[in-house]
């Protein structure tokens, strides 16, 4: 299916591709695409892209330059260059975009289409379709683009936007809603004084609102500001509205008001729709998505958690597309239903019928609605929702010009009915505040806008700064978004700090309580309590029950362990399904289908809940045992399976499953009968490398220390390997010190051990000898460990021992011991068809023929093994896979190249927190590699081209750059030449190691 594309520059810099927000960050990058939207359809010039992008001062070989960062924009667009929207000319390039795809593009259709209106004498639409219009704007145009960028354009916009809004409160006016646009006006004559408009149309508001005086004294203020500022009088049209409201002209006579307009139902255009006390924040996806969808569908229900915003988003989508149905929209809030049998009445009397016959009302409804074309709004149907889905098909069915959008807390389950889930709103990335290379700051998200607005109301003094930024955004992720949670948050503002209220979260619902608030007497009690509490009476018992017991899950749950964990005491383990299935359909579990097994997850808020009912429950202990016992058996699995067809799967199933891993090992830490299973999942963990894998490697240190602080009796085997592992990450993260602690404790029990515990202790012993001794004495240690571990059966982790034993002979054999361990350890890994274990034996061909061979035919294999490991999502890997390509770009006296390759590596062993001076053979490694490099380069020029690679995507930019061929300027300068056209990703790489069998 192609992507359709949206782009706004009514606002910041907008892209949205198939509904979902695409971030173009570079500064030039988007400075080209505004350069290439400005002039949408229309063939944009080389040298106007360079004039925009550099000014005067262009850069040698800009042309060449802009070539790269039109790729680069495809490339963060997701579109290929013969279907994506970026188009090559043999002049320049052209963005192509369809009449509703541009945000300024729609914004002066409507326009065009609220003048015509106006001009017919079509108030009402007049004003929805401007109204339409002007919720384009986000904000100035551009506003994210430097302010030089654009000047005469964002004039025009600006002016455009300001001519719109005269012509849309003119319409207002016409529709007699004098007194709805005079705080508007008031705010506008503050805000743009010289424009004549403004006044002229405050003034008759106020006339036609019975204050004639004040409409005179406004004409007063306008003549003395005109003549201060300008040295001028009055305008034609301002000067005749003072005459014909001194005239008292019967042509200001006060237009129609809204209870007039309204008061026949037959009137045409009718809608009476709750006026918005509040902004509206974001939502413009969802919006987008609403009016899709009722362009074909003729019933769609809006379905989410509680609070999550439904009314909010039908209401504004309602307003939005009020002028497209020629009887109006007509809300029927059914959140004070008490009967399924009062329904037909409540809509009877959102239509506006006045029927006094003895027939039932749902007669008196279809014959209505029979030959009209309107939107029936539905409100807060699920209290009612099988009464609701009987009228519904009902009157879909006897009216072919209704259509009907319905908010419910669970689907209607129509015919013909289409749902679109409301989310969350968007939340700020984890570290957003404190990392500038992530995406957007914090206060970009929808959640922490939508905070800091409603504080500005309740709490004034509140506002984000560097001291407070990482608690607001931890607190609206914490909330998950939820808008009523924020809201109510936003209020708590006034009486304590973000950080404080993040200290009480975890009892969130008497902090997010705002009891003895006027107006508030609905169903909800205004708290988060009551809207939850509404929820959970809409379940059945067994779904209660359900949802209790779902609440021991962290981060999210499958089939499989929902059945193994809940199954039960009143839930039968074939019921689970069915169970979980409502669930969804109630908007308090959430489905992902698109990986290979199905993945349910609860928003924080619903799990804390069921969390607290839970507590409620008596024997919940009992399953948090089955939990902690179900993730153990799947940890004992996959390590089992370690060194196999499946190895990559596992570990992405593990990195999936780690909230829930973690939730199992702290509640099995605290109670010493269970520790045993705590230290068996943390060794399992560190044995398939999750932690390395996954870039949690502390974490797994964390626990082991943990654990093995105070442990009970544990069987010696198990002992061995925890000590074992503790010794192993710490040598990996290169903290030696701490490395030598834990390797004495080792050798304490080693003393006396045999069996299957001896082998831990062998390999480790290898270990440290090659990396932190980094003498020869670790490979017959390594290779002993080999064998001790395939004689007990251990295969994972004897691969692990040859892998070690390979990489020893690489980096301190001779050339043929070397080549012989690299070829059996790529034997072994072919031979158990693992694809992990496969891209370490390509490293290790790689290092071999890096030091004992050819440095440039090293470069295939290294580079290989880096692009699969990218491919698996592998954390760890490309930390050494960046390096060691450094140091073989180096050997080939590429050295601009290899610097540029060392400050990406660098960049990645910051990400993860390796230490390289604790790694002796790679320490050294990394020394020659920089002592190369600085022998050829300047000082300077060292520096610029380490700093140049860690700021670029370090995997691809190292992939890139070893793939380059050397030519007679390049061998000179040590440098590649700017990316070629169609440049490879990670997964279109071969190499000698890539094999058929994919495992």
């Amino acid at each position: 299916m192609r992507s359709t594309y949206e782009f706004g520059i009514l606002g910041p810099l907008l892209v949205r591709q198939s509904g979902t927000p695409v971030h173009v960050n570079a500064a030039k990058l988007r400075m080209l695409l505004a350069s290439l939207l400005v002039e949408a359809d229309r063939v944009v010039t080389v040298d106007t892209l360079v004039h925009r992008l550099w000014g005067d001062t262009p850069p040698l070989r800009a042309r060449n330059t802009l070539q790269n960062y039109v790729l680069r924009l495809r490339r963060a667009l997701g579109s290929p260059a013969d279907t994506g929207p970026v188009r090559t000319h043999p002049r320049g390039y052209l963005i192509e975009t369809d009449p509703q795809t541009l945000d300024v593009r729609r914004f002066t259709s409507l326009v065009r289409l609220g003048r015509t209106a106006l001009e017919q004498n079509a108030a009402e639409r007049a004003a929805a379709l401007l109204r339409q219009a002007l919720e384009l704007w986000r904000g100035d145009p551009l506003c994210d683009l430097p302010g030089d960028a654009f000047p005469e354009l964002r004039l025009t916009l600006q002016e455009q936007h300001l001519a719109a809004l005269e012509l849309r409160i003119d319409a207002d006016l016409a529709a007699g809603r004098s007194a709805d646009v005079l705080p508007e006006l008031r705010a506008l004559v503050e805000a743009h004084p010289l424009r004549e408009h403004f006044w002229t149309q405050r003034m008759l508001a106020l006339y036609r609102c019975e204050r004639q005086s004040e409409a005179l004294e406004c004409y007063r203020t306008v003549t003395a500001l005109l003549g201060e500022e300008l040295g001028v009088t009055p305008g034609p049209a301002l000067r005749d509205m003072h005459a014909r409201v001194l005239a008292a002209a019967p042509d200001l006579g006060r237009s129609p008001g809204r209870t007039e307009a309204a008061s026949s139902p037959n009137a045409p255009g009718r809608h009476v729709l709750p006026v918005e006390t509040t902004g509206f924040i974001g939502r413009e996806a969802q919006l987008a998505q609403v009016r899709a969808l009722l362009s074909t569908a003729r019933l769609v229900t809006l379905t989410g958690v509680g609070g999550v915003g439904k009314t909010r988003l039908a209401l504004r989508s309602a307003a939005q597309l009020a002028a497209s149905y020629a009887d109006g929209v007509h809300l029927a809030d059914l959140a004070a239903l008490t009967s399924p049998d009062l329904l037909d009445r409540a809509v009877a009397e959102a239509l506006g019928l006045r029927d006094q016959s003895a027939r039932p009302p749902a007669e008196a409804i279809v014959d209505r609605l029979r030959d009209r074309q309107l939107l029936l709004l539905l409100d807060n149907c699920e209290h009612v929702a099988g009464a609701v889905a009987a009228l519904v098909l009902r009157l879909l069915r006897a009216a072919p010009g209704l259509t009907v959008l319905a908010t419910s807390r669970h689907r209607l389950g129509v015919p013909g009915e289409h749902i679109l889930t409301v989310p969350c709103l968007t939340l700020p990335e984890p570290g957003a505040a404190c990392d500038a290379r992530l995406r957007q700051p914090p206060e970009r998200s929808e959640s922490v806008r939508l905070l800091v607005q409603r504080a500005a109301a309740s709490a004034p003094a509140f506002g984000i700064t560097p001291r407070n930024r990482a608690a607001v955004a931890q607190l609206c992720r914490r909330l998950d978004g939820i808008p009523l949670a924020i809201e109510l948050a936003a209020v708590r503002l006034g009486a304590m700090t973000a950080e404080e209220m993040l200290e009480r979260l975890d009892d969130r619902f008497r902090v997010l309580c705002l009891p003895g608030m006027p107006g508030t007497e609905t169903r909800y009690q205004h708290t988060l309590r009551g809207v939850i509490d509404w929820s959970h009476t809409l379940c059945t018992p067994q779904e209660r029950l359900l949802w209790a017991r779902l609440s021991v899950f962290s981060g999210g749950f499958d089939l499989s362990a929902a059945e193994a964990v809940c199954a039960g005491e009143g839930v039968g383990r074939e019921e689970i399904l069915d169970l979980l299935a409502a669930l969804v359909d109630k908007s308090l579990v959430a489905v992902d289908s698109t990986g290979p097994r199905a993945r349910y997850s609860m928003l924080e808020t619903i799990r804390q809940y069921g969390l607290e009912r839970l507590g409620e429950l008596s024997r919940h202990t009992g399953l948090r045992i089955r939990h902690s016992a179900h993730y153990r058996a799947m940890t004992l699995r996959a390590g089992a399976e370690w060194c196999g067809p499946h190895e990559v799967d596992w570990l992405l199933r593990l990195r999936e499953e780690l909230p829930n891993l973690r939730t199992a090992l702290d509640f099995c830490a605290t109670r010493p009968e269970h520790v045993g299973t705590a230290v068996a999942i943390a060794v399992d963990l560190a044995r398939t490398r999750c932690w390395f894998f996954s870039s949690v490697l502390g974490e797994g240190r964390y626990w082991l220390e943990r654990l093995l602080a105070s442990p009970p009796a544990l069987p010696p085997d198990l002992t061995a390997g925890a000590l074992a592992m503790k010794v192993w990450i710490a040598l990996c993260q290169g903290d030696n010190p701490a490395a030598e602690t834990f390797l004495a404790e080792c050798r304490t029990q080693a003393a006396g051990s045999d069996g299957p515990a001896v082998a831990p202790f062998t390999f480790i012993e290898g270990a440290h000898a090659l990396l932190v001794d980094g003498t020869s004495e670790s490979i017959p240690r390594l290779a002993a460990a080999r064998e001790q571990f395939l004689r007990d059966g251990r295969h994972g982790d004897a691969h692990m021992a040859t892998m070690m034993w390979a990489m020893a002979e690489a980096f301190l054999g001779d050339p043929v011991s070397a080549r012989a361990a690299a070829r059996e350890y790529t034997a072994e890994a072919e031979a158990g068809r693992a694809p992990w274990a496969r891209t370490w034996a390509c490293w290790c061909a790689g290092l071999v023929e890096l030091r004992h061979g050819d440095p440039a035919a090293s470069l295939a294999p290294l580079r290989d093994a880096l692009a699969r490991q990218s491919a698996f999502g592998d954390n760890w890997g490309p930390v050494w896979g960046v390096e060691t390509l450094a140091w073989a770009v180096a050997e080939t006296n590429r050295h601009t190249d290899a610097a540029r390759l060392l400050g990406a590596a660098h960049r990645l062993r910051q990400d993860t927190g390796v230490a390289l001076t604790g790694l002796r053979p790679f320490h050294d490694a990394h020394v020659a590699a920089e002592r190369r490099v600085r022998t050829v380069l300047t000082a300077q020029e060292y520096a610029q081209a380490r700093t140049y690679g860690a700021a670029e995507n370090s995997v691809l930019f190292a992939l890139r750059i070893s793939a380059e061929p050397r030519t007679g300027a390049q061998a000179k300068t040590g440098a590649t030449p700017p990316p070629r056209r169609h440049e490879q990703s990670p997964t279109g790489l071969a190499g000698p190691c890539v094999s058929s069998d994919t495992g």
